[in-house]
């Protein structure tokens, strides 16, 4: 997850036990994210995630590749 919102652009900001908080600056407009580092995330955790990053599921799975 970490490694896929890198290639968004987001970048950490810091890590408070098993969350990172992550942060990423366009035009005006600051998103900032926290993360878990589980293992696997639940299928709504990673929905909010995506939601929260302004992106559709299909723009997510690509940055998996």
């Amino acid at each position: 997850m970490i490694k896929a919102l890198a290639k968004a652009g987001f970048r950490v900001i810091r890590q408070k036990g098993s969350h990172v908080r992550l942060e990423r600056v366009q035009a005006r407009k600051v998103i900032k994210l926290t993360v878990p580092m589980h293992e696997t995330l639940k299928r709504g955790t990673l929905r909010q995630i995506i939601t929260d990053v302004e992106m559709s599921v299909e723009e997510f799975l690509e940055l998996l590749h």
